[in-house]
Protein backbone atom coordinates (compact mmCIF):
# COMPACT_ATOMS: atom_id res chain seq x y z
CA UNK A 1 0.00 0.00 0.00
CA UNK A 2 1.45 3.43 -1.10
CA UNK A 3 1.54 6.16 1.52
CA UNK A 4 0.97 9.94 0.21
CA UNK A 5 3.51 12.62 2.03
CA UNK A 6 2.59 15.70 2.33
CA UNK A 7 4.34 18.76 3.25
CA UNK A 8 2.77 20.40 6.57
CA UNK A 9 2.14 23.68 4.86
CA UNK A 10 -0.82 24.08 6.50
CA UNK A 11 0.81 27.31 8.97
CA UNK A 12 2.24 29.00 6.00
CA UNK A 13 0.39 31.65 3.96
CA UNK A 14 0.67 32.11 -0.14
CA UNK A 15 2.57 35.42 0.80
CA UNK A 16 4.88 33.69 3.00
CA UNK A 17 5.79 31.69 0.44
CA UNK A 18 6.30 33.65 -1.84
CA UNK A 19 8.78 35.64 0.11
CA UNK A 20 10.64 32.59 0.99
CA UNK A 21 11.18 31.69 -2.04
CA UNK A 22 12.48 35.05 -3.99
CA UNK A 23 14.67 35.29 -1.19
CA UNK A 24 15.92 31.97 -2.14
CA UNK A 25 15.93 32.93 -6.43
CA UNK A 26 17.19 36.10 -5.34
CA UNK A 27 20.35 34.57 -3.51
CA UNK A 28 21.14 32.55 -7.30
CA UNK A 29 24.09 34.45 -8.47
CA UNK A 30 22.59 36.26 -11.50
CA UNK A 31 18.58 34.99 -10.89
CA UNK A 32 17.19 38.10 -9.64
CA UNK A 33 20.18 39.95 -8.39
CA UNK A 34 21.14 41.79 -10.77
CA UNK A 35 19.35 44.74 -13.31
CA UNK A 36 20.18 45.75 -16.61
CA UNK A 37 20.74 49.28 -17.29
CA UNK A 38 20.45 50.90 -20.65
CA UNK A 39 21.01 54.12 -22.37
CA UNK A 40 17.27 55.86 -23.08
CA UNK A 41 18.96 59.29 -24.38
CA UNK A 42 22.12 61.46 -24.39
CA UNK A 43 23.17 65.14 -25.52
CA UNK A 44 26.39 66.49 -25.20
CA UNK A 45 27.32 70.27 -24.38
CA UNK A 46 30.75 70.11 -24.68
CA UNK A 47 33.35 68.37 -26.23
CA UNK A 48 37.21 68.04 -25.52
CA UNK A 49 39.02 66.81 -28.34
CA UNK A 50 40.47 69.49 -30.35
CA UNK A 51 42.61 67.48 -32.72
CA UNK A 52 40.10 64.60 -34.44
CA UNK A 53 37.00 65.15 -36.49
CA UNK A 54 34.55 63.56 -33.92
CA UNK A 55 34.78 62.40 -30.34
CA UNK A 56 34.51 58.71 -28.94
CA UNK A 57 32.59 59.08 -26.11
CA UNK A 58 32.36 55.63 -24.12
CA UNK A 59 30.64 55.15 -20.67
CA UNK A 60 32.75 53.02 -18.36
CA UNK A 61 31.91 51.52 -14.55
CA UNK A 62 34.88 50.81 -12.18
CA UNK A 63 35.76 47.06 -12.99
CA UNK A 64 34.35 46.59 -15.62
CA UNK A 65 35.47 47.24 -19.64
CA UNK A 66 34.36 50.36 -21.48
CA UNK A 67 31.24 50.88 -23.24
CA UNK A 68 31.84 53.16 -26.98
CA UNK A 69 29.16 55.16 -27.92
CA UNK A 70 29.85 55.09 -31.44
CA UNK A 71 26.60 57.07 -32.96
CA UNK A 72 27.18 60.21 -30.36
CA UNK A 73 30.01 62.26 -32.11
CA UNK A 74 28.18 65.75 -32.51
CA UNK A 75 27.40 68.73 -29.55
CA UNK A 76 23.90 69.57 -29.21
CA UNK A 77 22.45 66.85 -31.02
CA UNK A 78 19.76 64.54 -29.04
CA UNK A 79 20.81 61.27 -29.84
CA UNK A 80 17.43 58.50 -28.58
CA UNK A 81 18.36 55.14 -27.90
CA UNK A 82 16.03 51.97 -27.48
CA UNK A 83 18.06 49.13 -25.93
CA UNK A 84 18.45 46.90 -28.71
CA UNK A 85 21.46 48.52 -29.94
CA UNK A 86 24.84 46.29 -30.25
CA UNK A 87 26.65 47.73 -27.15
CA UNK A 88 23.44 47.91 -24.90
CA UNK A 89 23.40 46.75 -21.68
CA UNK A 90 25.76 49.61 -20.56
CA UNK A 91 26.12 47.68 -17.09
CA UNK A 92 24.00 45.78 -14.68
CA UNK A 93 23.62 46.51 -11.16
CA UNK A 94 23.96 43.64 -8.24
CA UNK A 95 20.66 43.71 -5.88
CA UNK A 96 21.60 46.61 -3.41
CA UNK A 97 24.92 47.58 -4.23
CA UNK A 98 26.14 50.47 -6.35
CA UNK A 99 28.93 51.42 -9.15
CA UNK A 100 31.32 54.01 -9.63
CA UNK A 101 30.39 54.76 -13.41
CA UNK A 102 31.23 57.77 -15.56
CA UNK A 103 31.20 59.05 -18.90
CA UNK A 104 34.33 60.07 -20.71
CA UNK A 105 36.07 61.16 -23.96
CA UNK A 106 38.97 59.11 -25.36
CA UNK A 107 41.99 61.94 -25.59
CA UNK A 108 45.20 60.94 -28.38
CA UNK A 109 47.79 63.03 -26.38
CA UNK A 110 46.53 62.93 -22.43
CA UNK A 111 44.74 60.85 -19.66
CA UNK A 112 40.96 60.56 -21.20
CA UNK A 113 38.72 63.25 -20.30
CA UNK A 114 36.28 62.97 -17.62
CA UNK A 115 32.64 64.55 -18.69
CA UNK A 116 31.37 63.51 -15.07
CA UNK A 117 31.66 60.43 -12.30
CA UNK A 118 29.10 58.91 -10.21
CA UNK A 119 27.76 56.67 -8.08
CA UNK A 120 24.88 54.32 -9.55
CA UNK A 121 22.42 53.08 -7.40
CA UNK A 122 19.48 51.54 -8.25
CA UNK A 123 17.46 54.27 -5.62
CA UNK A 124 18.28 56.18 -8.59
CA UNK A 125 15.46 54.59 -10.67
CA UNK A 126 12.59 56.46 -10.13
CA UNK A 127 9.40 54.80 -11.95
CA UNK A 128 12.88 52.96 -13.84
CA UNK A 129 14.25 56.04 -15.44
CA UNK A 130 17.23 58.14 -13.76
CA UNK A 131 18.30 61.37 -15.40
CA UNK A 132 21.98 62.51 -14.89
CA UNK A 133 22.81 65.72 -15.88
CA UNK A 134 25.94 67.94 -15.63
CA UNK A 135 26.12 71.47 -16.61
CA UNK A 136 27.74 72.16 -19.80
CA UNK A 137 28.77 69.12 -19.93
CA UNK A 138 25.75 66.29 -21.21
CA UNK A 139 22.41 64.97 -20.20
CA UNK A 140 21.70 61.56 -19.93
CA UNK A 141 18.13 59.17 -19.34
CA UNK A 142 19.66 55.96 -18.02
CA UNK A 143 16.55 53.26 -17.84
CA UNK A 144 16.23 50.11 -15.62
CA UNK A 145 13.16 48.41 -16.94
CA UNK A 146 13.36 45.44 -14.41
CA UNK A 147 14.00 48.21 -11.11
CA UNK A 148 10.11 49.58 -11.43
CA UNK A 149 8.69 45.84 -11.31
CA UNK A 150 10.63 44.92 -7.95
CA UNK A 151 9.88 48.43 -6.11
CA UNK A 152 6.15 48.67 -6.98
CA UNK A 153 5.96 44.85 -5.52
CA UNK A 154 8.04 45.33 -2.43
CA UNK A 155 6.34 48.33 -1.69
CA UNK A 156 2.77 46.72 -2.27
CA UNK A 157 3.84 43.84 0.03
CA UNK A 158 5.28 46.24 2.70
CA UNK A 159 2.00 48.59 2.78
CA UNK A 160 0.24 44.56 3.51
CA UNK A 161 2.19 43.82 5.99
CA UNK A 162 2.06 47.23 7.93
CA UNK A 163 -1.99 47.35 7.39
CA UNK A 164 -2.13 43.71 9.04
CA UNK A 165 0.30 44.60 12.24
CA UNK A 166 -1.20 48.05 12.43
CA UNK A 167 -5.16 45.82 12.69
CA UNK A 168 -3.22 42.92 14.58
CA UNK A 169 -2.21 46.11 17.04
CA UNK A 170 -5.58 47.69 17.39
CA UNK A 171 -7.57 44.19 18.29
CA UNK A 172 -4.73 43.28 20.58
CA UNK A 173 -5.36 46.98 22.40
CA UNK A 174 -9.44 45.64 23.09
CA UNK A 175 -8.37 42.29 24.26
CA UNK A 176 -5.85 43.78 26.76
CA UNK A 177 -8.44 46.84 27.76
CA UNK A 178 -11.00 44.08 29.06
CA UNK A 179 -8.26 42.13 31.18
CA UNK A 180 -7.61 45.35 32.89
CA UNK A 181 -11.44 46.44 33.49
CA UNK A 182 -11.85 42.77 34.85
CA UNK A 183 -9.21 42.95 37.70
CA UNK A 184 -9.75 46.69 38.27
CA UNK A 185 -13.51 45.46 38.76
CA UNK A 186 -14.93 47.61 36.60
CA UNK A 187 -16.57 44.84 34.63
CA UNK A 188 -20.60 45.03 34.86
Amino acid sequence: MKVRRYLPLSGVSIPHLILISSLIFSSIPGSLSSKAITLRSIQIYNTHEFLGPHPTIYFYCKGENKTILPDVKEKHFSYIFYGEESWQPLTELPGKKCKRCGLYEFDTIKSDDVFDEWDLCLDDFINGISIHYKAKQFNATLLCEDCQVATVGAYKYWQKRKREKDQAHFLKLFEEGDDIEDELGLSM
